[in-house]
Formats: C-alpha cells, structure tokens, sequence
C-alpha cells in the first residue's frame, strides 16, 4: 500500500471517496475500491475482470506489452533452458529453487505417491468408452477428497502441502489411465525408477508385449511444455481455483473446478482448436487461401493459435517452443499432412505484412499442438496435457491463498437488467 490516493467524487451528489493506491512489486499500481460502495453508493462496472485485481499474488508475473513471464521472479527463458518440470513445480510451490538435498527429496516424494487407488480403476469404468478424457480427468480428481478424507483438515498446513503433492504426484497417473481407458488398453502402473516426464509417457504408451522405444527429444520436449504451462497468473483456471478456495472447499474439489474451466475451448482447449483449424485446412496448397480468408472479417473463418489475449507484442512461451517443435518434427521425422499444413501456415504468417503489422504471431497453443501431434498424443487429449502442467500452477495459488490473511471469499456483484418489482398473478388470469 502506498500513501498515494485517488478521489473519486459524484458531481451530482458531492459524495467522494478518497481510495488508495496499491502497488505491487512489478506492475501497474491498482486502485482499492473496497470502501467505494460504503462511501459513494457505487460500484464498480468490468466484464471479464479485464481491469480488476481480485488478489495479492507472488507466483507469478506478466508484462504482456514486453512480452515477459517470470515464475517467482525467474524468467521463463532461463527456466526453459536450465531447469526441469519438477523443480519448476517446487519453485512455484516454496517460492525458491530447492538445492540438491531439497529437490532429491521433493522428488522421492512426487514418486512414491503417484499410485492411484485400485477403487479409481472401477470409477473410470463407469465412464462410457468414448467419453472424453477430460471428463474422467474432472470426475476422477473430484473423486480423491473421497480417497483422502481423512487428510482435509485446511487449516493443517502439512495436510494442506501434502494434498498438493498428491495432485501433482496422481495428475499423470489418472490422465494416462483416462486414455488406455478410452482405447481399451489394460492400465499401467508407475515406474518409480524413472522421472516425472518420461513414467507418464511409459504410462501412456508401454504395452505389455515390448518395451517403449522412448525418444530422449519427445521427452525434452514434453517436460519443456509442461514448463512453459505451469502456470500463467490469473488466468480462468486459475482464477475458478481461487474463487472455489475461498469457500474452504477441499483441494481436489478446487483443482477439479480448474480443470472443467480449463475444458473450453476460449482456454485450454484452443491448442484442440489449432489442430481442427489444420484439417479444415486439410492440404499445404491451401494454406494461401486460408490465410487470405482469415482477413476477411466477413468470412467467419479464424486461424486458431495466433496471437494472444495477454501478449501484445509476442508470445515469450512461443518463441521457446518453436525452435523445440522444429527439432522434434527432424528427430521423429513424421510424415504428416496435417504438420505440413501447420509449417506452412506459420511460414505464410510470419511473412504476411497483415499478421505482422497486427503481431499476430503463432502463439504457444499453434505449437504445442504440433508437438502433441508429433508425438502421437491423441487430440481430445491435449487439454489433459495442459492441466497436467498447469495443476503445479493451481497448487501454488491455492496454498499461497489460504496462507494469504487478506482471503475473502469471492462474491462478485453485477448490474441488475432484469424485470422491476411486479405481483404475482393467478394462472386462470395470465
């Protein structure tokens, strides 16, 4: 909080407030307007929060006019080359990047708790075969507070640090059994010898028959996403974590809320989108006409994956992600139609005076999909993937919000459009 203040003053009745000014440690300073209401009669006016801070947060933070991400003040660069998916989920938990001792331990502990309940087996069962895998994932995350009962007491931080160490030890586990589920493959068990990235792809695609012939590069790769999702501020996901934790609802409760917002396709499901726009597309010797389709606003049609919301100049996570997407595309060498679409679409765009004069550059969504695509993983599976990473980004909140004095819970307000107050009237006489 800083001395500064704004007034804000109604001509029409002199009413005034003299409201603070907020200031955080990077950032544009915000103005407190919790005593508007009391003071002015008013409130305030902001659809989709674009204007409003609801919290205090030291996760993470985004300059989206510089094109800056930092998790716990690290850039996302430095991160992506130097660190691994594990150690980025510590750090978003504990604030600082764990030494030798710290992490040896973290991830003995994210290992030996990657079992899922046997009973969980039977709950997916229940599930019609083609159901898509979010919804089991959603379902089956909901499902853990009844696993874990006895561990739900939130106001023991150890129970509280353990149940978090559950969901990003079990979020792999589950989401793999969503998919060998859904094609009727027999489930696997973790591998506890080998690390978070690459058990999670045996999981997903070890069969009993033949061992996994694993690319080192396909693994890089995945944990380099897993990274670059962790976590993005307060984005919807995160946000409807927040808004749930306020209640006192337990964890899995919360996480599960993220990961039914993290489903539509305006969010987590827009790299899912990517991948149907490329087979609209269906042919290289299309993409010129699709490209000019896309400025046509009369048109309807969009490229999918192309700039962003937050970011105004580019995408920081994309340009990471892309030099990788290149090298898994020459180590796997596909042969693919749809990634050939996808390398000339991005070629089109990047020269394409329209796109860049509008910085409408692929974005992390146009990528992952292609790599996701590269590596075999199921399309109605690419929003799993996300919530895999971004659950060590919903822990982190979710812990730094019940340690947080200031936690409300959420109740936004609104502007009333509806009928005036009118009587009832008998059905015979309507």
């Amino acid at each position: 909080m800083s001395d500064k203040t704004v007034t804000l003053t109604d001509p029409a009745t002199q009413l005034s407030a003299a409201l603070p000014v907020v200031a955080g440690s990077l950032g544009d300073p915000a103005i407190d307007i919790g005593k508007l209401n009391k003071e002015t009669g008013y409130f305030t006016f902001d659809p989709g929060f674009m204007a409003t801070a609801a919290t205090r947060s030291s996760v993470t933070f985004i300059d989206g006019e510089k094109g800056v991400l930092l998790y716990r003040g690290y850039p996302i660069e430095q991160l992506a080359k130097q660190s691994s998916f594990l150690e980025v989920a510590y750090l978003l938990m504990n604030g600082e990047l764990p030494d030798a001792t710290q992490f040896s331990a973290f991830e003995h502990e994210i290992t030996h708790h990657t079992m899922m309940h046997e009973a969980l087996k039977n709950f997916l069962h229940g599930f019609h075969y083609d159901a898509h895998p979010m919804a089991m994932l959603c379902a089956s995350i909901a499902s853990l507070s009844a696993f874990y009962h006895d561990t739900l007491d939130m106001n023991d931080p150890e129970q509280r640090r353990l149940a978090a160490i559950r969901l990003i030890a079990k979020m792999p586990t589950i989401a793999a059994a969503t998919y060998r589920y859904s094609i009727g493959w027999p489930i696997r068990y973790p591998r506890n010898n080998l690390e978070y990235v690459t058990r999670f792809l045996h999981m997903m695609f070890e069969v009993p028959s033949e061992p996994l012939n694993l690319s080192p590069v396909a693994a890089k790769a995945l944990d380099l996403l897993f990274i670059l999702h962790a976590d993005h501020e307060q984005n919807a996901s995160t946000s409807t974590v927040r808004l749930v934790g306020s209640t006192g609802a337990n964890p899995y409760a919360c996480v599960a809320a993220g990961i039914a917002a993290l489903w539509g396709p305006a969010h987590g499901g827009a790299n899912e989108a990517v991948l149907k726009m490329l087979a609209e597309i269906g042919d290289a010797k299309n993409v010129g006409k699709a490209v000019e389709k896309a400025k046509d606003k009369n048109s309807g049609f969009r490229l999918m994956g192309f700039g962003h919301r937050v970011y105004k100049n580019f995408d920081p996570r994309a340009t990471i992600i892309r030099e990788m997407c290149h090298k898994v595309l020459a180590d796997l060498n596909v042969s693919d139609p749809l990634l050939d679409v996808a390398m000339e679409l991005e070629q089109a765009a990047l020269k394409d005076s329209y796109f860049v004069e509008r910085k409408l550059y692929p974005n992390v969504d146009f990528y992952s999909g292609i790599i996701y695509k590269a590596l075999k993983i199921p399309t109605e599976l690419f929003t799993v993937m996300f919530a895999i990473a971004r659950t060590a980004g919903w822990v982190a909140h979710w812990l730094e919000q019940h340690n947080d004095p200031e936690t409300k819970i959420g109740r936004p307000r609104q502007i009333y459009t509806g009928a005036t107050p009118r009587d009832y009237v008998a059905i015979g006489k309507r």
